[in-house]
C-alpha cells in the first residue's frame, strides 16, 4: 500500500499564487513509486492546475463538491464536474461538518456521488474536544464511519481513503492540542476493527488510514510510524513550500 500524503490548501491561494506553487512544489519533487503526493487547492484554481500538474509526480484533490450530478443547484460543483480534474475529493471535513453542518446523510451521498463519478473520496471523521471528554470517541468514530460508508459496497470499499482528523487537535481551533501517537492508534484499531465488521478482514484492509491535525515536519514522523497509519492530511503546513517537501520526505524515510 502507498503513504498518501495530502496538503489541503482550503481558503488560501489566489489562482495565480495556487499555480506559482505548484510549478516550485513539482521542480522540487522526484517521482515516487510508493508516495502519493496529493494537493487540494481551491475550487476556482482546480481546473487551471489540472492542466498544469504533472500526475505522474502528484495528483490533485477537490475539496468539496455536491452529491447530485447536475440540475437547479446555484453555486454547487459536481462531482460529475470534476471528472478528468481530481483524481480525489475531501469528504467530510471537520470545518464542513461543524461549520458548515452537513450531516452523515449528506456526506453519505456524497461519498456515494464521488465513487459513481470514479474520483476517489477521502472520508474524514473526528470527535470534538467535549466529545472526547465525555468518553464518546467511540460512538462518534463508528457512527462517521459507518454513515459514510452506508453506500459503498465491498467493490468501491478499496478506493475510498479514511483520514482521522480528531477536531480538537486542529490548529485552527482555539485550543488546539497535539494528539499522542497512542490516542491516535487507538482509533486506528477501532477503524480497522469496524471495517473488518462490515466488509471481513480482506477487504478492509485494502483501506489506507490517514491522520490530520497540527501535521508538520517535526511530528509527522511520528505520526507516520503509528500502527495502521497510513499516510497524513496536512493544512497549514502545506501551504510552506519547504515544510511540505520536507514531510514528503519524511514519509520516503519512514517508508525505507
Amino acid at each position: 500500500m502507498k503513504t498518501y500524503i495530502v496538503g489541503n490548501w482550503k481558503l488560501n491561494f489566489t489562482v495565480g499564487e495556487a499555480s506559482i506553487y505548484l510549478h516550485k512544489l513539482l521542480k522540487a519533487l522526484p517521482n515516487y513509486r510508493d508516495i502519493e503526493v496529493v494537493v487540494a487547492p481551491s475550487a476556482i484554481a482546480l481546473q487551471p492546475l489540472s492542466l498544469q500538474v504533472d500526475r505522474h509526480k502528484m495528483k490533485l484533490a477537490a475539496q468539496n463538491a455536491f452529491y447530485r450530478d447536475y440540475g437547479a443547484f446555484t453555486g454547487e460543483t459536481s462531482f460529475s464536474q470534476l471528472r478528468g480534474l481530481a483524481d480525489y475529493v475531501i469528504v467530510g471535513h471537520s470545518e464542513r461538518r461543524y461549520i458548515l453542518k452537513e450531516d452523515d446523510k449528506m456526506i453519505q451521498k456524497k461519498v456515494a456521488a464521488a465513487l459513481r463519478n470514479k474520483i476517489s473520496p477521502i472520508l474524514c471523521i473526528g470527535e470534538t474536544e467535549s466529545e472526547r471528554a465525555f468518553g464518546e470517541t467511540a460512538d462518534i468514530i463508528r457512527d462517521q464511519l459507518v454513515g459514510g460508508l452506508a453506500e459503498v459496497s465491498d467493490d468501491d470499499l478499496d478506493k475510498v481513503i479514511i483520514a482521522y482528523e480528531p477536531v480538537w487537535a486542529i490548529s485552527s481551533t482555539k485550543a488546539a492540542k497535539m494528539a499522542s501517537p497512542d490516542e491516535i492508534a487507538e482509533v486506528v484499531r477501532l477503524i480497522q476493527k469496524t471495517l473488518k465488521e462490515i466488509y471481513g478482514v480482506k477487504t478492509a484492509e485494502k483501506v489506507p488510514i490517514l491522520f490530520g491535525g497540527s501535521v508538520n515536519s517535526s511530528n509527522a514522523g511520528a505520526y507516520l510510524t503509528v500502527p495502521g497509519i497510513n499516510g497524513l492530511l496536512v493544512g497549514g503546513a502545506s501551504l510552506i513550500l519547504n515544510e511540505f517537501v520536507d514531510i514528503i520526505e519524511i514519509a520516503k524515510r519512514v517508508r525505507s
